[in-house]
Order: C-alpha cells, then structure tokens, then sequence
C-alpha cells in the first residue's frame, strides 16, 4: 500500500450495515441487467445493409470476405488500428485483443471472431506474433474493407459484426470508442474491485488514488512482455 492509497479505505461496519448498503447497490445493478437485455433485443431487430464483394488478404493470400466465415452465418470483426511503419501498433487495440485466447465456444453459436487491420499482411502477422495474440487476422491494405466499416488506415478502430445468407455478407452492427469496451473482460474485472479504474476523470470518493487516464493500460510493448513468443 502506497502512501496516495493508505487513507483510501472505505469505512468500517457491521455486517447488517453492509448488506443493506449492497442491498441497496443491487438494485442499481439489477436494473442496469435489464437495461442491457433490452438494448440486446433491440439491436438483435436492427436491421442490416447488403454489403460488396469484399476481398482481404489471409496468411495464405487473398480470401472473399464471405470465406472469412469459414462457414459460419455470423461474425464479429476487431477493427484494428493501424499506423504504417511504426513499431508498435495502437496499444488499446493490442490490448484489447490480446485477451481472446480461447474462442472456440463461438462454434455453437455459428460464429467467429476475427481481426481485420489495414497493415500489410505480413507485418500483420508479425506483429501479431511479436505481441502474442492468438486469433486470426487478415488484412484490408488491398480493399476499402476498413475504411467503409469506420477504421481506414490510421483513422481508428471499430468492431462490425455481419451475418451471412447465402453467398452475400450483410452488416449488422457496428461500434467504436468505448463502445468497444462491452466486449472487454478487462473493465468489468477492475470496476468491480473498491477503487475501480482510478482514472481522474472517474467519479470516487475524496482520497481515492487517481491517476492520469489511460496511465495503467498495458501499452503495445507491455502486452509484448507479457504475452509474446519471449
């Protein structure tokens, strides 16, 4: 315990004193369940836009946008930053994706999950490695794919989400900035523990530890460390 987080305890009571105040929190947090339940009804009645016959580039050449299911009816697409000849790539992006290590439970649901990015195949996958991420990747530096789905070539990130009827690709969904957060485990993991994120801009009692924003988010070269082939 540091010395800015030695005076940030909460304060000490009884055990009925507690479980009326989380009593009390529940209900906020039921509420807020069924919330996001509605707002997943309501986006599963979206309706969705006929896309063209995109072209990426896999590790083993060109691939139909279509092929990308690799014959499933549904996939989620990370929408990867990427900046031309920089050493390491967005480290939100990075860190973000690097969490996905085991995505086979999406088969039951006829569906997959894939990175798309505008930096060249190759550097792609290198890079992939360099940082350990264990999902599939393919590159857009030879379509519009990623400019048309809101993340052109250093312009930002995105995650779209398409369903597949027949030989035609249709997009469903799509979300950027903290949108992307939902399908984060990282977030939800930090906010529940007593001083949750500790980022200034956040609201927490007096004497919390706050820090500048985004100050303890592991960068590209930190999820290297952690995670990469070293």
């Amino acid at each position: 315990m540091t010395e800015q987080t030695a005076g940030a305890l909460p304060p000490v009571v009884d055990q009925q004193t507690w479980q009326a105040a989380l009593d009390e929190l529940r209900v906020r947090e039921k509420a807020a369940t069924r919330e996001l339940d509605a707002i997943a009804a309501q986006r599963r009645r979206l309706p969705m836009v006929e896309l063209p016959d995109y072209t990426l580039i896999g590790p083993d050449g060109p691939v139909p946008l279509v092929d990308v299911f690799d014959g499933r009816s549904q996939l989620i697409v990370y929408n990867h930053m990427w900046f031309d000849d920089a050493e390491w790539q967005c480290g939100g992006c990075t860190g973000l994706t690097s969490q996905y290590v085991r995505l086979g439970f999406l088969d039951a649901y006829d569906a997959r999950f894939v990175v798309v990015t505008h930096g060249p195949i190759d550097e792609a996958l290198a890079y992939r490695e360099k940082v350990g991420n264990r999902m599939d990747w393919y590159s857009s530096s030879e379509s519009p794919f990623s400019t048309d789905m809101g993340a052109g070539p250093g312009a930002g990130f995105a995650v779209n989400v398409f369903l597949r009827d027949g030989d035609t690709v249709h997009r469903t969904w799509h979300t950027d900035g903290r949108g992307t957060e939902q399908l984060s485990h990282t977030f939800p993991l930090v906010d529940v523990l007593p001083w949750g994120r500790q980022e200034e801009w956040q609201d927490s009692p007096a004497g919390w530890p706050t820090s500048p924003t985004y100050s303890k988010w592991l960068d590209s070269p930190d999820v290297a460390r952690l995670y990469g082939p070293s």
